[in-house]
């Protein structure tokens, strides 16, 4: 069904191997050839001095260097973090790597004691979290367990975040120079974008598990194999495989993975409708297959999502309306070489939802592209496909530079079943994919141009400085953070906290203080806390809509609000039961204040109104509240 210049036995040929002069001929020394005899002396000369030859130009070193430039422009970019991995996070806001950290060492009890994988109590105790319904990455943490368990989760996430990278751009690039493309050139260029696009290194911040698109091209390619494979049954089942893992990954990428298939199609067939008739029966057997294979391996899984304890339905009004700023597909992404975090304020929610920001010149050269080769099949069905989702991208409300100017189509569809659940800004992910391959095929398609090679080249560099250099990707800025507290470390919490019992920081951990999600995974997760950043159902009850966060508790309330503030609260009789009820709903057998936290002494003073003073341990303040929390006390 894919158009013959995506064919997928067009085998990369490796080009001619290049004559080696230093081999081939043999030079005169002294001016008398080696192997001659001079007539005078009788002797041969002396041998000619071995020349320095360079390693024949061949395909695997070819792509050797291809991956290797990879690996080391995502070490590039994570390079600040790589300095202290425990000590420094993604500028401006730590709660998401804190909750993916928090998730990785989730992955270490799932390996170690063999602890339910979708469900923890060790995290918002006692209503627990649904992690199906919270990305906990588990195909991606188990099997970076041995890492976890040596260096810790805060090594393991930039880890996650540098082979995401690279590993996605790597992907793109196998894909397309082994199934679809000639030009080694051509396909390191689509894999560099698809890899390291302003929209990646944004969410490269926080977001492991979105730029972990490594499965996705080879996804995409046997969904294109299906519309005419022979072997459809085998073919569907290697596909429900590949779905199975990236539903583990993050399942939002994979929905919308899907969607841009079904569109590409969509596009191709409206174009070229007879294509439907050879490819309809295999398509439909592999996808049944798909569908019977990856719905019973994902069945139980997914019944927990969307039924089981804590699950919800509808994400939180928090970012249902996120939405790209029309301007935001001409302006370069905050983490790249010509970007401004000021000038890109109000253009996309946050910083690590930058999901556009191709620049003026990129986008201006896409639009060129789709001109140039407007009579190709599927330079078509892929613009249509970009700007179908761009469009989606931009939300409820549309918007240009800040100012309203209209309603959306994601107005009617969100919500609708699924689609619920979807951050709309993202929808712009699809379209950076689809900008990547029509810069590909674009070098691709100007190999045969009649130009003299020396012009070619010279316009092809021109071409993607332009577009590329602007949005070129720069090293990740990062703010330090305090570290995990030693009595912590140095398990001296082990004394007071039993098993069924929580150690409550202080503040009590939420969507804006994670650093007690922190200290469980440094230990990972051996003793349980209540609170913390995650999604659940708004009211507690499975069903409802999400919210970030557990129930609201007066006691976090209000420590929070001084953690905030700064001021010390005069605390009445009420708020003093409410404080203990939350105790007592908890299991608390400690509150842990570390000296150095930020307002450290409004918070102390806060706490000995609520439960009498508390006493300092190592670096710590400590309240041990086991008699006021001991069911037989009440």
């Amino acid at each position: 069904m894919t158009p013959a210049d995506t064919r997928a036995d067009s085998a990369t040929a490796a080009p001619p191997k290049p004559v080696d002069l230093h081999s081939a001929s043999v030079f005169p020394r002294n001016g008398v050839a080696a192997g001659d005899r001079s007539p005078e002396s009788g002797r041969a000369p002396a041998p000619a001095r071995r020349r320095f030859r360079l390693p024949p130009w061949t395909p695997r070193r070819q792509h050797l260097v291809v991956v290797g430039g990879f690996l080391l422009t995502a070490l590039w970019v994570t390079s600040q973090i790589w300095v202290d991995p425990a000590g420094r996070v993604a500028a401006l806001y730590s709660s998401d790597p804190a909750q993916v950290q928090f998730f990785l060492a989730h992955s270490v009890r799932v390996v170690l004691y063999g602890e339910f994988p979708f469900v923890t109590e060790q995290l918002n105790y006692p209503d627990g979290v649904n992690l199906m319904a919270n990305t906990a990455i588990l195909a991606l943490g188990i099997p970076m367990v041995p890492v976890t368990l040596l260096f810790g989760p805060a090594v393991t996430f930039v880890l996650l975040v540098t082979l995401g990278l690279a590993g996605t751009a790597t992907a793109w690039y196998v894909v397309l120079t082994r199934h679809l493309l000639r030009s080694r050139l051509a396909a390191a260029v689509g894999g560099w974008f698809c890899g390291f696009s302003p929209a990646m290194l944004s969410h490269a911040n926080w977001h492991p598990n979105i730029i972990s698109q490594f499965l996705l091209p080879f996804i995409v390619w046997r969904v294109l194999v299906i519309t005419r494979s022979r072997r459809p049954y085998r073919d569907g089942l290697l596909l429900a495989l590949l779905v199975t893992v990236q539903a583990f990954i993050n399942e939002e990428i994979l929905l919308f993975t899907a969607m841009a298939c079904g569109v590409f199609l969509a596009a191709v067939l409206v174009q070229r409708p007879q294509l439907w008739r050879a490819a309809w029966r295999p398509l439909g057997k592999a996808l049944a297959t798909c569908t019977v294979v990856a719905g019973a391996l994902l069945a139980y899984p997914l019944y927990v999502q969307f039924a089981g304890p804590m699950a919800y339905h509808g994400l939180s009004d928090a970012v249902r309306d996120y939405g790209n700023d029309i301007a935001a597909f001409v302006a370069p992404g905050s983490p790249t070489l010509g970007g401004d975090d000021l000038a890109n304020t109000g253009l996309a929610p946050n910083y690590s939802e930058e999901n556009a920001f191709f620049g003026w010149s990129l986008s201006l050269i896409a639009v060129g592209i789709v001109l140039w080769l407007r009579h190709d099949v599927v330079v078509r069905a892929l613009a249509a496909t970009g700007v179908f989702f761009a469009v989606l991208s931009l939300g409820e409300r549309i918007s240009w530079w800040g100012q309203e100017i209209g309603v959306g189509p994601w107005e009617w569809l969100v919500r609708l079943p699924l689609l619920d659940a979807v951050v709309p800004t993202r929808f712009g992910l699809i379209t950076t994919v689809t900008v990547g391959l029509l810069l590909a095929f674009a070098v691709e398609r100007s190999r045969p141009l009649p130009l003299p090679r020396r012009t070619l080249r010279l316009r092809t560099a021109a071409g993607l400085a332009l577009a590329l250099l602007p949005i070129a990707p720069m090293p990740l800025p990062v703010t330090s953070r305090p570290p995990v507290p030693d009595f912590i470390t140095a398990d001296r919490w082990r004394g007071y906290v039993a098993a069924d019992q929580t150690l409550v920081p202080i503040p009590v951990p939420s969507m804006g203080n994670t650093h007690g999600m922190r200290w469980a995974a440094a230990v990972n997760l051996d003793f349980k806390i209540p609170g913390g950043y995650f999604l659940a159902p708004r009211n507690g009850n499975t069903g409802d809509p999400g919210r970030f966060g557990g129930r609201p508790s007066g006691l976090g309330t209000l420590l929070n609000e001084v953690a905030s503030t700064g001021r010390t609260l005069s605390l009445d009789d009420r708020q003093r039961r409410r404080a203990l009820d939350d105790l007592r709903h908890w299991r608390a057998a400690v509150l842990v204040l570390p000296v150095d936290q930020h307002h450290a002494e409004p918070l102390r003073l806060t706490v000995e109104q609520l439960v009498g003073p508390g006493e300092r341990e190592l670096d710590v303040w400590l309240w041990d509240v086991r008699a006021l929390t001991d069911p037989a006390a009440a």
